[in-house]
Parts: C-alpha cells; sequence; structure tokens
C-alpha cells in the first residue's frame, strides 16, 4: 500500500484529496503544518509528499530539503501545491528535490491525472 501525505494547512484541502485518494490501494496522511510533516516523515517516510506553497510556518522548500535530507530507505515523490502557476516558485522546489506541482482547488480528474502522470498507481 502506497502511503501520500497531504501538508496544507487547510482542512478542507487535506479532507478533499483523502476522498479522492484514499482506498485499498492508498493510504493518505494528513500534516496541517510543515513541522508537522517534518516530524512525521522521520518517524515513517510516506512514498509521496504534496507540500502547501504557503504554509504559515515555514516555506515549502525547507520542508522539501528537510524531507530530501532525512535517511531513509523510502525516497518519496514531492510534489508542491500551488493556487496559480507560479514559475519561480515551481523552479525552487524542483532545485530543492520536488518532482513537479498540482494547482489547487483540484478535482479527482485532475488529482488522478496528476498521478498518472508521476506514474503513481491511484
Amino acid at each position: 500500500m502506497k502511503r501520500c501525505m497531504f501538508i496544507d494547512d487547510s482542512s478542507v484541502i487535506r479532507k478533499v484529496a483523502k476522498r479522492i485518494l484514499g482506498g485499498p490501494d492508498m493510504l493518505v496522511i494528513e500534516a496541517a503544518s510543515g513541522f508537522d510533516a517534518i516530524e512525521m516523515c522521520a518517524a515513517d517516510m510516506p512514498d509521496i509528499i504534496i507540500v502547501d506553497g504557503a504554509l504559515p510556518d515555514m516555506q515549502a522548500v525547507d520542508v522539501i530539503r528537510r524531507v530530501r535530507a532525512m535517511a531513509s530507505p523510502v525516497q518519496p515523490q514531492i510534489l508542491i501545491s500551488l493556487v496559480e502557476v507560479e514559475v519561480a516558485a515551481i523552479m525552487k522546489a524542483k532545485r530543492a528535490g520536488a518532482q513537479g506541482y498540482l494547482l489547487k482547488p483540484f478535482n479527482r480528474p485532475q488529482l488522478l491525472e496528476c498521478f498518472r502522470n508521476l506514474k503513481i498507481a491511484a
């Protein structure tokens, strides 16, 4: 079973993602802050991480860098979640170790297509 962590201060975004992705093949874990996410990743690294580009407690690139710096047998695929296409933010995230981005708000087809493009079963 794949494990996907959604890091977003919006409980609505986390719940929508959980409803879309959760099932027998995917466990969706929620984190409301960057610091919570880092603690959770240190304890048990997920396979996929979607990090909000506008977290209130730390920058998304800092979350990405800290996750990438962790010694773990699991090397997660990481996406930054943005409300609009911001080329500078996407490039910073990619330099920090992200594979791509996800626009929000998203719906079921958009989220599933994003995961298919990353070759993640959803």
